[in-house]
């Protein structure tokens, strides 16, 4: 028997429930990993609330990511053995599997023995974040030294990990945010520029950073009517990701902006990567790479403990945390 999070209606997080269920030995291509600790994502409020690409079915489970010691190996698994010391990176959808409890379960290519500088919070942290911001920054636009990027909703997780991945090679990370309050907190993080979208003129100051020029690359998880500013805001050739659905309003995107910059449209989500074993490895070696020679390094905005979880998530739900939240098992 282990104590598991699950849910049985849709809901607020009052609809979390920690309960007493026995969890199943790992089945071919798993690994049972004994829970330190597990991070908390918007997919998973999403999915509570029945706006995610899953539907729950009752009694549903969830949770995309933990850290922990591995218990057990199911058959056919190689490299992992009882005791590694691992992480997971998100890489199947809700309901499928669920890594908010004390014992679960996870598929094996998805999980990584992260470097031993990480504590297990950090390590809990880590991949939805870095991972995310790898795909679009990475292994699809390719940033090089000197590139412009835009990073919407900059202060959460993923932004702040964008963050550090455009620093790390050599572009130019301009952190936008609403309002002007978070800005010294943006800076501290390593933003070379912060823009208060609310209170600033977005394409004057993104012109003024890049002298005319606009910026090669936006990161943006709100979408909603600012998207055409920030297409305005863009470089010949630029490309605008599009990686969550903060505002569900459509995306208003101005013709001659399109035509006259060539500009590029994406949707991406994490899924594009991990659904792909070659590139998820690449993405893996990146963000181990960057996590042991300290150029990456998760922020986390506070911990909770495990019994804390619904305080957790109506934290989340505040939209007041700089990074990412923690609950420890």
């Amino acid at each position: 028997m282990s104590r598991v999070v699950r849910l049985h209606q849709i809901g607020g997080p009052e609809v979390l429930k920690i309960e007493d269920i026995s969890v199943p030995s790992p089945k071919a291509g798993e690994v049972q990993i004994r829970a330190k600790a597990f991070g908390l994502n918007r997919a998973e409020v999403m999915f509570r609330t029945g706006q995610y690409v899953t539907e729950p079915q009752f009694p549903a489970i969830l949770g995309y990511e933990v850290a922990g010691v591995i218990e057990a190996v199911g058959p056919g698994v190689e490299g992992f053995a009882r005791g590694d010391k691992v992480s997971v990176v998100p890489c199947f959808l809700l309901g499928e599997y669920g890594l908010h409890g004390e014992l679960v379960n996870a598929p094996a290519f998805g999980v990584v023995k992260h470097p031993e500088n990480l504590s297990w919070e950090e390590a809990a942290a880590t991949w939805m974040m870095f991972v995310t911001a790898y795909g679009a920054l990475v292994d699809i636009a390719k940033v090089q030294k000197g590139d412009v990027v835009l990073i919407r909703a900059a202060s959460s997780s993923v932004g702040l990990a964008a963050i550090q991945i455009v620093n790390m090679l050599g572009g130019v990370s301009v952190a936008l945010t609403r309002g002007s309050s978070k800005r010294d907190t943006l800076l501290a993080a390593g933003a070379r520029h912060v823009i208060a979208t609310e209170e600033q003129d977005l394409v004057a100051e993104v012109m003024k950073i890049t002298n005319g020029k606009g910026a090669r690359i936006a990161f943006d998880p709100v979408g909603g009517p600012e998207v055409p500013k920030i297409l305005e805001a863009l470089s010949f050739l630029g490309i605008f990701f599009q990686y969550g659905a903060l505002d569900a309003r459509d995306v208003q995107a101005p013709v001659l902006a399109l035509l006259g910059k060539d500009l590029t449209i994406r949707g991406y989500q994490l899924f594009e990567i991990t659904k792909d074993m070659k590139r998820l490895e690449q993405a893996k070696r990146f963000v181990v790479a960057g996590l042991a020679s300290g150029a990456l390094k998760p922020v986390i905005a506070k911990t909770f403990k495990f019994d804390e979880i619904v305080d957790a998530y109506r934290f989340m739900e505040s939209n007041t945390q700089v990074g990412k939240i923690v609950v420890t098992v």
